[in-house]
């Protein structure tokens, strides 16, 4: 028998619909006979961009309310305009986060963000050949953020020093870095 083909969703409760998230009570068959219950959190997914100029990578130092901390992170965001493609959505957010457009944007995969208890699938890109655009910052975090460069060498060893700990950002540079190198 191969993993997951007999586990079925039966029934799911919305407990909470939130501006990002919705948080759901889910009831599912095992393949044993058994039903098991857990919270699902469903999001719209999200894009982020590892911006790279040059040798250096483009970084954003932002507070993040769930941690209480300032993390330097690839821009991102949430895929919450109707009909927009994801790489749509990744120039968008290149530009209102860090202020640059993109000649070319490359996809370098998608993730899974928390598979144990959301369903927010993330699409990666690589941009390059950036040209400065207006800023349009959304929200107070982004308002108060800063843009950064950083050597991408830098960047692979300030992940190495426990320095940047965002996921998005490690798998990015990481990846950016395999198929810059290639």
């Amino acid at each position: 028998m191969e993993p997951g083909l007999d586990f079925r969703k039966v029934s799911e409760r919305e407990i909470h619909a939130g501006r990002v998230v919705r948080l759901t009570e889910s009831v599912f068959t095992t393949p044993g006979g058994g039903t098991m219950t857990r919270d699902v959190v469903h999001h719209r997914g999200a894009v982020a961009v590892v911006a790279v100029e040059g040798d250096e990578v483009v970084l954003l130092r932002q507070y993040r309310t769930p941690v209480e901390s300032e993390l330097l992170e690839i821009p991102a965001g949430t895929r919450d305009v109707d009909g927009e493609d994801p790489a749509g959505t990744a120039r968008r957010e290149l530009a209102e986060e860090a202020g640059l457009a993109c000649d070319s944007l490359e996809e370098l995969g998608t993730f899974f963000n928390s598979p144990g208890f959301c369903d927010e699938l993330s699409h990666l890109f690589l941009a390059t050949g950036l040209n400065p655009v207006p800023r349009q910052p959304d929200g107070a975090e982004e308002e108060w953020m800063t843009v950064e460069r950083v050597g991408l060498d830098e960047a692979e060893s300030m992940i190495d020093r426990g320095e940047i700990r965002d996921a998005k950002t490690i798998i990015g540079v990481l990846l950016a870095l395999r198929r810059l190198r290639q």
